[in-house]
C-alpha cells in the first residue's frame, strides 16, 4: 500500500550540506513510522534516524555518529519524510534508503526487517 521514493543526494564537500527526502506516491505517510538508514560501499546496511508516526508524537532517535549533525523531520501536507545532514564527513557517505512500517519499533540500534523500502539515493562526500 505503501511505494516510497528517495531523492536530494548528490557530491558534497566535507562540511557542507544535503537535505534527502522520502516521498510517499502512495499511501499516507504519516500513519508510518519512518527510519533512513544508508550502506557505505563495503560496509553492511546501517540505522541512521527514525520518525515517529504523528500518532507517536513524532519522537526521533538518531544513530550516535550523526546526533547533533542530522535532523529528521516529516511535512504531512507534503507525504514526505526529510533527513536534514548538516557538517557532512567522508564516513557518512553511501547510499542512503528510507523505510517505513506501521507497526515497527522506531530504533536506530539495529537493522530491522522494515515493511517498506525506497530505491536509495547516493551521498557522496569528497572533496
Amino acid at each position: 500500500q505503501l511505494q516510497l521514493v528517495e531523492s536530494g543526494g548528490g557530491l558534497v564537500q566535507p562540511g557542507g550540506s544535503l537535505t534527502l527526502s522520502c516521498a510517499a506516491s502512495r499511501g499516507i505517510l504519516d500513519y508510518y513510522n519512518v527510519a533512513w538508514y544508508r550502506q557505505a560501499p563495503g560496509k553492511e546496511r546501517e540505522p541512521v534516524s527514525c520518525i515517529s508516526s504523528s500518532e507517536y508524537m513524532r519522537t526521533t532517535n538518531y544513530t550516535e555518529s550523526v546526533k547533533g549533525r542530522f535532523a529528521i523531520s516529516r511535512d504531512n501536507a507534503k507525504n514526505t519524510v526529510y533527513l536534514q545532514m548538516n557538517s557532512l564527513k567522508a564516513e557518512d557517505t553511501g547510499v542512503y534508503y528510507c523505510a517505513a512500517d506501521l507497526d515497527q519499533m522506531c530504533l536506530t540500534t539495529i537493522v530491522l526487517p522494515w515493511d517498506y523500502w525506497g530505491q536509495g539515493t547516493q551521498v557522496t562526500v569528497s572533496s
